[in-house]
């Protein structure tokens, strides 16, 4: 087991590097230093000067990959200061003159405050729906739930996020339309993210446990404990839900690192400070420093849920470490 987890890290380091080195060459090459100077100035008739400048307080005047004037001709380049850096996590100062790592730190917490709930809570729900139709199978009342799930996936996550906050919110006055706040006082800014969330992920979510759970229902193991004498809700949750465990980690490990990185939608309508807002509000001021590395920072979760998901296959199936 000890080989199959260093194999999928030893693959995990090329992947990595090739994600970092097509981020570089999308913003230093495609997008250049100058073209990022004059966006960010955002003045009719800028001089070269201004851009020099610009360029030279952020540390873009540097050449992109060798620096034949320099002492060390490595280290002395973009490529070197702002992209091998960020293995390091070292993410340098923004375009803006913040501290991205000390943004990351701060921020990371609103983001997990509204994820978690929302992933454990979505989940339960989910799979009971899920459950709940396998056992009415060929009923009206499967019928009925595929149905409306099909209503649910069809909605824009928008149409939630605007009717919860008009409906909860402004009518009823349940609880604030947007902000955030810390501590035991949070929970009344969350309430509403978390019930959207849940709301609008129970459409495709239950559908795709569904299909998991009908892929086992017909199964030989299943006739046998059928045969045995035990209750369809026994057989459900005693052996069709425990061998549909892996494609179920398979979807939730996954989502796990990367719900560090918050809802880009969600925290942007309800005003939450986390990672999901902060990624947005650097593309609209045009900040290249924190774009670049929340795209790498993104890149590192994806891959770490990955190799989550490796080892979690290595747990509930033996096989798994033998190939």
């Amino acid at each position: 087991m000890i080989q199959y987890i260093i194999r999928r890290f030893l693959y995990a380091f090329p992947l990595l590097m090739g994600v970092n080195i097509l981020t570089f060459v999308l913003f230093f090459v495609v997008n250049s230093p100058d073209d990022m100077a004059r966006m960010q100035l955002g003045q009719k008739h800028i001089t070269q000067q201004s851009v020099d400048n610009w360029k030279q307080q952020r540390g873009y005047d540097l050449p992109l990959l060798w620096n034949q004037q320099a002492a060390n001709p490595v280290t002395e380049t973009i490529f070197y200061q702002k992209s091998i850096t960020l293995f390091a996590f070292q993410f340098g100062i923004s375009d803006s003159g913040r501290n991205i790592g000390t943004d990351i730190k701060q921020r990371m917490w609103p983001s997990l405050a509204v994820a978690l709930p929302s992933l454990l809570v979505g989940l339960i729900v989910n799979i009971s729906v899920a459950l709940m139709m396998v056992l009415f199978r060929n009923s009206y009342l499967e019928l009925s739930s595929i149905i409306l799930c099909v209503i649910l996936m069809s909605i824009s996550s928008l149409f939630y996020i605007i009717g919860g906050q008009f409906v909860i919110s402004k009518l009823l006055r349940l609880v604030p339309i947007s902000g955030y706040d810390t501590g035991i006082n949070a929970f009344k800014f969350l309430l509403l993210p978390v019930i959207i969330a849940v709301i609008s992920g129970i459409g495709s979510g239950a559908r795709w446990y569904r299909t998991l759970f009908l892929e086992e229902v017909e199964k030989d193991y299943v006739r046998t404990a059928r045969a045995k004498g035990l209750t369809e809700t026994q057989v459900l949750f005693s052996h069709i839900l425990q061998n549909a465990m892996i494609p179920i980690l398979t979807g939730v490990v996954v989502i796990l690192p990367l719900l560090f990185m918050g809802s880009l939608i969600t925290e942007s309508f309800f005003s939450i400070p986390g990672l999901g807002s902060y990624t947005i509000d650097a593309i609209n001021r045009q900040d290249f420093a924190i774009v670049r590395s929340m795209v790498f920072l993104g890149s590192v979760l994806y891959i770490f849920g990955l190799l989550l998901t490796d080892i979690s296959y290595t747990l509930v199936d033996p096989r798994v470490r033998l190939s």
